[in-house]
């Protein structure tokens, strides 16, 4: 009998399994996004034409493989409007991500026919988008590409090392990245396993690290606007999809060059509400 109470003591004190649902939060509407095994629910890289090959399944993570020929992010098969989202992360050492939500467009570019021209990264995409000079699917052998999701970011980063994170507050963990900075700070060191949450209803978005709520905001307020019209000035449709964005987009998991992992994926759609 003792062994027995030893045992069931045990059994409610071990952490629960990664990337299954319980009875519970199937029963609240919650949705598995990541099986710990495969690409099921993603738009898996390698299947696409030209395959792409960023992203792998490791050790029951979603994982990031380095200097990859077609940079992207992981992006789901379906759109969501309003939703709950939670998920674990970890980058590693100087790493930076992010986990982007409402996607609105994605831009891929052949590098071997990025255009010269002013306005660095964001020219580029802009004389993409103008030109439509790049095909993936036409892609040569030998080049190299990238995919740009337009969308809104929770900025998961090495607040420590990655240069990004020391510009300012709106580039560290938990900002709505380059818009809103963070309240707090809340991620454990760059090696280590966060938790992350995310509510979006309409307008109204939350970021939460390690059950502490970090941000909240609109995708109306007027630091949105500001961010979105200094940053993509030049890229009108770019500029028009951030400041009127569509109400329902894909989720992806940012590719930023970095090794990174995410794990326990879950999400669930809320009924609209009025704010």
């Amino acid at each position: 009998m003792r062994l027995i109470a030893l045992v069931a003591l045990f059994a409610s004190v071990s952490p629960a399994a990664d990337n299954v649902l319980t009875p519970e939060e199937r029963a609240n509407g919650w949705i598995l996004l990541f099986d710990g095994k495969s690409m099921r629910g993603w738009r898996d890289p390698t299947r696409l034409n030209q395959p792409g090959d960023a992203w792998e399944v490791k050790d029951g993570t979603l994982k990031t493989r380095l200097k990859p020929r077609i940079a992207e992010d992981l992006v789901t098969q379906d759109s969501f409007a309003d939703f709950e989202l939670v998920f674990d992360w970890r980058v590693s050492p100087g790493g930076n991500t992010g986990l982007k939500y409402r996607i609105q467009q994605l831009v891929f570019v052949d590098e071997s026919k990025i255009q010269p021209g002013p306005g660095g990264f964001e020219g580029i995409l802009g004389r993409e988008i103008a030109s439509g000079a790049s095909n993936r699917a036409t892609l040569a052998p030998d080049s190299n590409g990238f995919v740009y999701s337009v969308g809104f970011e929770m900025q998961l980063i090495d607040d420590l090392r990655h240069p990004d994170a020391k510009r300012d507050k709106r580039h560290t963990t938990g900002a709505l990245y380059s818009m809103i900075a963070p309240s707090a700070t809340a991620a454990r060191p760059a090696g280590e396993w966060n938790t992350s949450r995310i509510v979006a209803i309409g307008p109204h978005v939350e970021h939460w690290i390690n059950g502490v709520k970090v941000l909240e905001g609109s995708l109306q307020d007027e630091a949105i606007a500001i961010g979105v019209k200094k940053r993509w000035a030049q890229v009108p449709s770019i500029l028009n999809a951030l400041l009127r964005p569509k109400p329902e987009g894909p989720i992806a998991l940012q590719h930023h060059g970095d090794e990174v992992w995410f794990r326990n994926i879950k999400i669930r759609r809320l009924p609209a509400r009025t704010r």
